[in-house]
């Protein structure tokens, strides 16, 4: 009786956590996008532009962004958290960590902080692979994964990867949304 109970109550743990991840992430606007094909966990995508604000990451770079949003910039303006946080690493090792905002935001303010950035992200068309679990660098398998679904498809990447989480840091791995994304080469028109 007792292994019952805790098989219902572990289950019933699960499917709360489930629950509450997808209630979570859907409670935030996400970065549009439209899919112009699908193969199994890669997605050929076309992004338009997008404002961001970005900061090298270190130290308290999650919360400098966090800090801009919540009125540390130059219209002391509350702005809304969206998906997915942007981390990425340059050639020269420059790792950054960049907010997306929200799509009504024509003019994002200044920020306060000289450590942030707003910038725009150029649109164009990526190849993203999503992946559960943890956060993953240059050297991860989720991006090994594309570059070879890349190659097989004969589709050239420019740039370097970025990588994209979907959800609050509690929770569970297993449950996790991330992506990691390539920009492409256009491919030469006939």
């Amino acid at each position: 009786m007792s292994r019952i109970l805790i098989v219902a109550g572990l289950v019933g743990v699960a499917i709360v956590s489930f629950a509450g991840c997808q209630a979570t992430r859907a409670g935030y606007e996400t970065a549009p996008y439209r899919v112009l094909q699908k193969d199994g966990r890669v997605e050929l995508r076309d992004y338009p532009p997008l404002h961001i604000a970005e900061t090298r990451q270190g130290g308290d770079d999650f919360m400098r962004l966090f800090r801009y949003i919540s009125r540390d910039n130059a219209a002391d303006q509350k702005i809304a958290m969206t998906t997915p946080v942007f981390m990425s690493e340059g050639g020269s090792g420059q790792r950054t960590m960049a907010f997306v905002l929200p799509g009504k935001l024509s003019s994002p303010p200044s920020p306060k902080n000289e450590q942030v950035a707003v910038r725009e992200l150029p649109g164009g068309t990526f190849a993203a692979l999503r992946f559960r679990g943890g956060r993953q660098g240059p050297d991860g398998e989720a991006l090994a994964r594309l570059r070879t679904w890349l190659k097989e498809h004969q589709r050239t990447a420019v740039g370097e990867p970025m990588f994209a989480y979907f959800d609050p840091p509690w929770t569970p791995a297993f449950l996790r949304r991330n992506e990691v994304m390539l920009r492409l080469q256009p491919k030469p028109q006939p």
